[in-house]
């Protein structure tokens, strides 16, 4: 029940409020039920009476209607049994309906957790995630959380309706509800094992989701390479094993829950058959009495076994919410923290000066110096894995050097304001990832501040404008759809418009033209230099078209920066 504690901790008025609501409905039917034993009473002639000496409960009705002045009768009785189960009814509504509504408020809330650890954790953190584990989290997790939530909610309510029912059947017979309530007690245990084997499926079944969904996203990425190599089957027989394994664990679960179902029904038969001999011909009771707590007992025992189902349920979701607390906990350890305060300014140069950087015992940068004047055109080039990225890294703040510093006008970066720093600069990706949306949303993000005449202007400086504006729908057309079919350049362009859009003060360009033909490289080329009057601009690339337009120009070779072009200073 760790679980639910947890959540009662986590939400203590809303859920009071719930448990509250049930245990009212459970009352307000074990009050209609307590007019039975009289009801029967009156139904086969033996009056009240005659069983107002026999048990606690006809006693404490014919109190009850003494107190009121009130004549039992079967019309009066039945009235009240009726009105007390819409009473019931329209509690256990109220209930579901705040149940229902909590079940959105959890999953809505680890959601939201999720996502703010994550963007707040440190850049660091983002390397080491499989792409589909966070949206794995996001979407499958966190709505298996909330179910589970839901189970054991049902389960709570199922429990005190058990207990609402045993009190009843108490005051009827306390040695038959406590004989029966042990032998029941004894059917769950019995049964228990089946909760134990769906637990475990449902823990396989999300370790498989996560595993299986981060690496089909992985392969959907990389799809085209494997289509283009005839290479797709590969992938698809590791995914066909994944899943396989997936199935097993899901007819795991289904046999574990069927299983206890099917069981519980013959189990229950012998209890009832084994109750009723005990009722009837060891202890004597009276026919009204037998029926009542045959009734009674039923309700105790449907709700025992109702509240075991649910609380198999639980198990086998709340697994899942284990694994999304534990990647919103590991992703809140590496959040990412902010020592400076200072407003940047950027009128002169960045440097970096004497910079060290190493990946764990991989020595990547050593002693690297190098200087991007402002309003300079500067290039970084250099073989696959020597550190290019990683210098653009540290100029944004992502990382901060183990040696040396990065020089904003002098002033170390790591006591600058990076947020506001980061607001600075506009950043162009080797990966021209264009959301399925207008260009609009693409250029602005969802931005609600930014106006359709600045992503005209951004597409004009990115030099996009032109084909944009012969679309259908303009800057309204959906990027892949009626006439928003582009080519791989004019998709950079648009990222390039996303970058440019809040007037940023650094262009970095990471690879940004690496996988476009030298005639769109030039062109794309041709159109940052115009923007020079403007705009700082970093640029890595292995490309000679870049290194042809750069101003300045630095080679990046075991682990330091060699100027190859332009003025040294």
């Amino acid at each position: 029940m760790k679980f639910l504690l947890t959540f009662l901790r986590r939400y203590p008025a809303k859920s009071l409020v719930t448990l509250a609501a049930m245990l009212l409905a459970g009352i307000a039917e074990g009050f209609g039920m307590s007019m039975l034993l009289p009801l029967l009473s009156l139904s086969t002639g033996a009056g009240t009476g005659a069983h107002h000496k026999s048990s606690a409960l006809g006693k404490a009705i014919a109190h009850l209607f003494a107190s009121v002045n009130l004549t039992p009768t079967i019309g009066l009785l039945l009235c009240i049994f009726v009105l007390s189960i819409v009473v019931k009814v329209i509690l256990v509504l109220l209930a579901n309906k705040r149940v229902g509504y909590m079940v959105a408020d959890v999953a809505t809330d680890l959601r939201l957790n999720l996502l703010k650890a994550v963007f707040n954790s440190s850049w660091g953190y983002y390397v080491h995630q499989p792409a589909g584990s966070i949206t794995n989290s996001f979407a499958t997790e966190a709505t298996r959380s909330a179910d589970a939530y839901l189970f054991g909610m049902r389960a709570v309510a199922m429990l005190l309706n058990a207990f609402v029912y045993s009190v009843v059947a108490l005051m009827v017979s306390w040695q038959a509800t406590l004989l029966a309530v042990f032998i029941g007690s004894g059917i769950l245990y019995i049964l228990r094992f089946m909760v134990k084997q769906a637990k475990k499926a449902g823990r396989d079944q999300t370790v498989l989701l996560k595993s299986l969904l981060s690496f089909l996203t992985d392969i959907l990425l990389s799809i085209k390479p494997l289509k283009a190599m005839a290479r797709e089957e590969a992938a698809e027989r590791i995914l066909e094993k994944k899943t396989l394994e997936l199935r097993d664990a899901l007819q795991r679960q289904v046999f574990s829950k069927e299983a206890l179902r099917a069981l519980q029904e013959p189990l229950s038969t012998i209890f009832f058959a084994i109750g009723l001999y005990v009722a009837l011909v060891l202890m004597g009771l009276a026919l009204p009495s037998v029926l009542v707590m045959v009734y009674m007992l039923a309700k105790i025992l449907k709700a025992l076994q109702r509240a075991q189902r649910e609380h198999q349920a639980m198990i086998i979701a709340e697994s899942a919410y284990w694994s999304l607390i534990d990647k919103i906990k590991k992703a809140d350890i590496q959040r990412e923290t902010f020592e400076g305060g200072l407003a940047p300014r950027f009128e002169r140069s960045i440097r970096l000066k004497g910079v060290g950087f190493s990946y764990g015992k991989r020595r990547i940068l050593d002693g690297l110096d190098m200087t991007v004047p402002k309003g300079s055109f500067t290039a970084l080039v250099g073989p696959s894995g020597s550190g290019k990225t990683t210098v653009v890294d540290l100029v944004i703040g992502l990382f901060f050097p183990q040696e040396g510093d990065v020089l904003v006008d002098h002033t170390p970066l790591q006591k600058i304001d990076i947020k506001r720093w980061r607001q600075r600069i506009g950043y162009v990706p080797q990966e021209t990832i264009l959301l399925h949306d207008t260009i609009l949303f693409n250029v602005t993000l969802g931005d609600e501040t930014i106006g359709e005449d600045e992503v005209v202007e951004a597409l004009k400086r990115a030099g996009a404008w032109d084909f944009v504006s012969k679309m259908p729908d303009g800057i309204h057309s959906i990027v892949g759809e009626r006439g928003g079919l582009i080519s791989g350049g004019q998709r950079q362009r648009i990222t390039i418009a996303r970058a440019l859009v809040k007037r940023p003060e650094l262009l970095i360009l990471d690879e940004a033209t690496t996988a476009l033909d030298p005639k769109t490289e030039q062109d794309i080329c041709n159109t940052l230099k115009d923007l020079l009057d403007h705009i700082t601009i970093l640029a890595i690339s292995h490309q000679e078209t870049i290194l042809r337009e750069a101003d300045i120009a630095y080679s990046l070779e075991q682990g330091k920066a060699r100027q190859i072009k332009g003025e040294k200073g």
